[in-house]
């Protein structure tokens, strides 16, 4: 049943939107993992220095 409605979805014009939309989806997400890991390790590191300068 659940996969008879994805293959109708999939053949569909909309399903297709819904699929491109769910592939942009998870690049826009990785991106944005990415970036907030990156930033936030970066952060990190100063407010250290800057605790060990405090001190």
């Amino acid at each position: 049943m659940m996969r008879a409605k994805v293959i109708s979805l999939w053949r569909e014009d909309s399903g297709q939107d819904i699929a491109e939309y769910a592939v942009m989806l998870a690049v826009i997400l990785v991106i944005v993992v990415g970036t907030i890991r990156l930033i936030g390790s970066n952060a990190n590191n100063v407010f250290s220095s800057v605790a060990s300068a405090v001190q």
